[in-house]
C-alpha cells in the first residue's frame, strides 16, 4: 500500500483536521474513516461550507420538509439540519477527543457571521450553541474582530471551547492570545477549573499571498524599467503567508513561556495551538500542498480541504519545518516596506479581515436564500 503521508505528520506535534462537514460524509462512512484510518482528527466548517452541503443537496429535503410541517422558520430549520451534523460529527470525533485527553476531536460551528461586529450577540448566540447542541467536544468560531474578542474572553470564562478565526495579522493574533489567558484568568479567579477547556487561533494564509500576489503583478504590470526592481518583486511572491505564519509562531512561543501562562499551566490550562486556515494552494504554479509542508511544527493544527488533504496524503514532503528559515520570514516581511515593493502589509490584512467576513456573509445569506425556495417547493399545497 502506498504510504499515507498524513500519519506522518502527527509525529511532529501538528494535528490534521479536514475543513469540511456534510451529511453526505456522516452518513457514508467517509468522516469515520477519514478518522479512524486516515489521520484526521477534528473538523471545521463555515457558512460557505454548509452552503455548498445544503443548497441543491436532497439529502437534507425530508429533514426541511419536517420542519415546514412544523411550521419552523427558516432560521429554527437551518438550525436543525447544521445542529445535527454538528452533533452527529461530535460523536464520530468523540474517542479521538478521549484518546488525546481533550486536545484535539473538536468540531468547529461558527456563530451567525453577521453578528461579527456586536460582541453581546456573539456571547449569547455562543451560549445557546453550546446549551442546544450539546456535546463537550463543540468549539464555537468566533471571528478575530475588535468586538470579537472581548466575546472570546467571556466565552472562555464561562467554560466553552472556542476557535478564534480569520487571523490574517501576527498582531491579531497576539491580541487573541492573550484575550484567551485573560479568559482563563477570569475563571481562575472565580475558582473554577480551567483543565477541560481548549481554544485554537486560526491564522489564514493562502487568501494573504492571493491579495499581495495580485499587488506585485498589477505593479508588474505597469513595466518595471530595472530588472534589480523586478528581481525584488517577484522574491516576496508567494513567499509572505508562510512567512507571516512563521513569525507568528514566534509569538506563540514568547507567550507560552510568559509568567502569566505559566501560572494558568500550573492550574491545567491548555495551551492555545495556532491553527493554520486556507491552506489550499491557489495558485496553479506553486506546490499545490506547500501551505501544509513549510508549517509543520509543534503545537499546530492545520485545517485542509478534501482535495488537498488527497494531494497530502500522496506526495506531501514530511518535515518540521516551521522554524527553519525564521531570520529569512523576518527579512521578508520587512522587505514589503522597500519602496520599490510598497506594499502596506497592515492595510492588506484589514482589507482581508473585512473581506472574509463578507465572504462568510454573502454565502449565508445565499444559504437562506437556498433553503426559503427549497421551502416553497416542499410546502404542502
Amino acid at each position: 500500500m502506498a504510504t499515507n503521508h498524513l500519519l506522518e505528520i502527527k509525529q511532529y506535534g501538528q494535528s490534521i483536521w479536514i475543513d469540511n462537514l456534510t451529511r453526505d460524509i456522516i452518513q457514508s462512512g467517509e468522516l469515520k474513516d477519514l478518522v479512524e484510518n486516515q489521520g484526521i482528527s477534528g473538523i471545521t466548517s463555515n457558512p460557505t461550507i454548509f452552503e455548498k452541503a445544503i443548497a441543491g443537496n436532497v439529502i437534507y429535503d425530508a429533514d426541511i420538509e419536517a420542519g415546514v410541517r412544523t411550521g419552523l422558520p427558516i432560521q429554527e430549520i437551518y438550525e436543525s439540519l447544521v445542529f445535527a451534523d454538528i452533533r452527529n460529527a461530535c460523536d464520530i470525533l468523540r474517542p479521538v477527543y478521549e484518546a488525546s485527553n481533550r486536545l484535539d476531536g473538536y468540531v468547529s460551528m461558527e456563530v451567525p457571521p453577521t453578528i461579527a461586529h456586536d460582541t453581546e450577540a456573539t456571547i449569547a448566540e455562543a451560549r445557546r450553541y453550546f446549551q442546544e447542541i450539546g456535546r463537550e467536544n463543540l468549539m464555537i468560531k468566533i471571528p478575530g474582530t475588535e468586538p470579537g474578542l472581548p466575546a472570546v474572553e467571556q466565552v472562555i470564562a464561562e467554560g466553552m471551547n472556542v476557535n478564534i478565526t480569520l487571523l490574517f495579522s501576527v498582531e491579531s493574533y497576539i491580541n487573541t492570545a492573550w484575550a484567551y489567558i485573560r479568559g482563563l484568568e477570569k475563571r481562575v479567579a472565580e475558582g473554577k477549573d480551567i483543565s477541560r477547556i481548549a481554544s485554537v487561533a486560526s491564522f489564514f494564509l493562502s487568501r494573504i499571498d492571493s491579495n499581495v500576489d495580485g499587488k506585485i503583478d498589477a505593479k508588474l504590470k505597469k513595466g518595471v524599467d530595472d530588472i534589480a526592481v523586478e528581481a525584488k518583486l517577484l522574491a516576496v511572491k508567494g513567499k509572505i503567508a508562510i512567512a507571516n505564519a512563521k513569525v507568528a509562531y514566534q509569538e506563540y512561543k514568547k507567550i507560552i513561556e510568559s509568567d502569566r501562562w505559566q501560572a494558568l499551566v500550573a492550574k491545567g490550562a491548555t495551551v492555545q495551538r495556532l491553527l493554520w486556515a486556507s491552506t489550499s494552494t491557489k495558485d496553479p504554479n506553486y506546490r499545490d500542498v506547500m501551505y501544509i509542508e513549510e508549517l509543520i511544527g509543534r503545537d499546530t493544527v492545520n485545517t485542509v480541504p478534501p482535495a488537498t488533504i488527497k494531494a497530502c496524503a500522496d506526495h506531501c514532503n514530511v518535515s518540521d519545518r516551521l522554524e527553519t528559515d525564521v531570520d529569512k520570514a523576518y527579512t521578508l516581511i520587512e522587505n514589503l516596506k522597500d519602496p520599490d515593493i510598497n506594499i502596506d502589509l497592515d492595510a492588506v490584512m484589514d482589507e482581508l479581515l473585512v473581506e472574509g467576513i463578507d465572504k462568510f456573509i454573502q454565502p449565508f445569506q445565499s444559504l437562506m436564500n437556498s433553503l426559503e425556495e427549497k421551502i416553497k417547493v416542499l410546502s404542502p399545497v
